[in-house]
């Protein structure tokens, strides 16, 4: 246990008793987010509980280009949403944006609800959460509430036979937010499948992806018509696919080609985190 892990144990549980109960759950291989119940993504501080992934640095490089992107008064959809993190912190930053958000898992449902209410307050009402499977058809009230300038998703994109090779305590985390099928891309196939239809012809897709999929994503992309552009995160990664219609004659962020892959460093939101005008190109 390092010192900054001892520290937050402390933090979160002064009393004595409580605490080395804590401390002999984190040293027996639970994930120390679990441990605390809490975890901490972009400004806000969010419940988890082994129902829901933990939020990653990583994410908030997706977030950061939701900010930038949705136009003023836009519309979020967020797709797998576990604790909730990705539209929560996109409302956060943006009060004239509203969103919907679902998931397949209940529990993890739950999860983001005591969120939204923990940060979002007497402004709840920004949300809608649904029960939603990604494979499937949209469910008629997600429907109804489109459509949508812009769809986050941070799917399970790890190919299941390399799933139980991960480190313990992330098997910890559950499965069903890990396993992306055989080759990691199936739920990437299922959304662009069933979800485009809810997406505003000008709209944009935001994909998280594993560090090893950037060539895969450019050309399922492709097969669905979509242009594709991939960043890197600030490991220098690829991590972030941004999709457009190929018939909406509209180009990604900062991109001069389709496909292109392009390191950033710095913050995208470090210019400004005014409104994009919808059909905008911000720089």
């Amino acid at each position: 246990m390092t010192y900054h892990e001892q520290q937050l144990i402390r933090e979160r549980f002064p009393d004595p008793e409580e605490r080395a109960q804590a401390e002999q759950r984190f040293l027996n291989g639970e994930p120390l987010a679990y441990v605390l119940g809490e975890w901490y993504f972009r400004r806000e501080t969010y419940a988890v509980s082994p129902d829901c992934l933990i939020p990653r640095p990583e994410t908030e490089f997706l977030v950061e280009a939701a900010v930038r992107l949705l136009p003023s008064g836009g519309r979020l959809l967020d797709l797998c949403t576990g604790s909730g993190c990705i539209p929560l912190s996109t409302l956060c930053e943006r009060p004239d944006v509203t969103a919907a958000a679902v998931d397949l898992s209940l529990p993890a449902l739950a999860i983001a609800r005591k969120n939204a209410a923990s940060i979002l307050g007497a402004d709840t009402g920004r949300i809608l959460f649904l029960q939603q499977d990604v494979t499937a058809a949209p469910v008629p009230d997600l429907r109804a509430a489109a459509p949508f300038d812009v769809i986050t998703a941070n799917p399970p994109y790890i190919p299941s036979a390399v799933v139980d090779t991960l480190d313990p305590r992330v098997l910890r985390e559950p499965r069903m937010a890990l396993d992306g099928g055989p080759d990691g891309l199936g739920f990437y196939r299922a959304i662009l499948t069933h979800f485009p239809s809810l997406l505003r012809p000008e709209g944009t897709l935001l994909f998280e992806i594993g560090f090893d999929q950037h060539d895969a994503i450019l050309s399922l992309a492709d097969s669905f018509h979509f242009r594709c552009e991939v960043r890197c995160d600030y490991a220098s990664l690829p991590r972030l696919a941004i999709l457009t219609s190929a018939s909406a004659g509209r180009l990604t962020p900062t991109s001069a080609s389709a496909g292109r892959l392009t390191p950033t460093s710095g913050n995208l939101s470090e210019e400004t985190n005014a409104p994009v005008t919808r059909g905008d190109v911000p720089s």
